[in-house]
């Protein structure tokens, strides 16, 4: 009997299963911007690259960088709720959570010296698009925040693991769209 625990164990949906099609939704929704981005792209080539230079290349490691060890925060703190350690639970999840208001902070001081410097939503195509997919990616982050912190105050009132898992699968499916706008906006030339 305890094979057959394990085993289902291993087959374990994390999260709650409407948040996966939300997620899915998401990447659906996401890769049409990213294909309509590249087919601008592909039109405006000099324009885009010639913006695209404007782009501080160390922000948007250092961005990527942040997000990626929230992710590891996150990460971890599924592991940890999972074995029974709620407490160390909640700490990592605050590490998680702390690094997003990192990103926040550092997304907000780039746009504001793009602004300072007349690199503004209407300035051209590729500004429109940079704003347009950072606003929303933005906005998904701070959804990201609300979700660690009912993860949180559940990891303390409830100590169920659900909660953590199901802002987990939200917060890495806004990693991984960080990590794909990175490569569009900041590295590909």
């Amino acid at each position: 009997m305890a094979h057959t625990s394990a085993t289902s164990a291993t087959k374990h949906l994390p999260a709650n299963k409407d948040l996966w099609v939300f997620v899915l939704g998401d990447f659906v929704i996401f890769g049409s911007y990213f294909v309509i981005f590249m087919i601008s792209r592909h039109h405006e080539r000099d324009l885009f690259i010639e913006s695209q230079r404007h782009l501080s290349l160390n922000i948007g490691v250092v961005n990527t960088l942040v997000l990626l060890a929230s992710s590891w925060f996150v990460a971890r703190a599924v592991q940890v709720a999972r074995g029974g350690d709620f407490e160390r639970a909640r700490k990592l999840t605050i590490g998680g959570g702390l690094c997003g208001v990192v990103f926040m902070l550092v997304k907000a001081y780039e746009w504001s010296a793009k602004i300072a410097q007349g690199h503004t939503f209407p300035s051209n195509s590729f500004f429109m698009y940079y704003y347009m997919l950072t606003g929303v990616h933005l906005f998904h982050v701070a959804i990201g925040l609300v979700f660690l912190a009912v993860a949180y105050a559940e990891l303390g009132n409830r100590q169920r693991v659900e909660p953590v898992e199901t802002g987990a699968t939200y917060w890495h499916m806004v990693d991984l769209l960080w990590v794909v706008i990175f490569a569009l906006l900041y590295v590909m030339r």
